[in-house]
């Protein structure tokens, strides 16, 4: 399982953030993309969550929102929703991946990680610290 796709809404918060943490802790072996079942399509990531993220040594420059699709999702090995409801959604789109599809935050509560799009930083102080600690715990898994 080398391929990964993150997911949440818009494709401009979480989901990069978690795409770029899981490029910096898993060998270049792995491919890791991010899109979003609601994509703000074509839109760099979130000005506040590229600050967080700056601010804790991580580039979300050159992020580009992407929609999710099934045609999409035939690309990957495995895909990370932020949320129940996105993956019910995944699976709803695509019912034969249903066992490739886990929540990003599985190994660390596997509740979900809410979406700080329009609040204020420090809501995306506290969503960086948990994606963090998501990947981290997925890195550990994969390697």
């Amino acid at each position: 399982m080398n391929r990964l796709l993150v997911v949440c809404v818009g494709n401009i918060c979480r989901s990069p953030l978690a795409e770029r943490l899981l490029r910096d802790l898993l060998p270049p072996t792995y491919t890791v993309d991010s899109a979003g079942i609601g994509a703000l399509l074509g839109k760099p990531a979130d000005d506040v969550m590229s600050e967080v993220a700056a601010e804790n040594g991580v580039s979300l420059e050159g992020h580009v929102a992407q929609q999710f699709t099934t045609a999409l999702a035939e690309v990957y090995d495995l895909i990370l929703p932020m949320e129940p409801g996105h993956r019910r959604e995944i699976i709803r789109m695509v019912p034969h991946f249903s066992g490739r599809v886990m929540l990003f935050d599985r190994w660390v509560g596997g509740t979900g990680i809410v979406d700080p799009y329009q609040k204020p930083k420090p809501f995306h102080e506290s969503t960086f610290k948990e994606v963090y600690a998501a990947a981290a715990a997925w890195a550990q898994k994969l390697k």
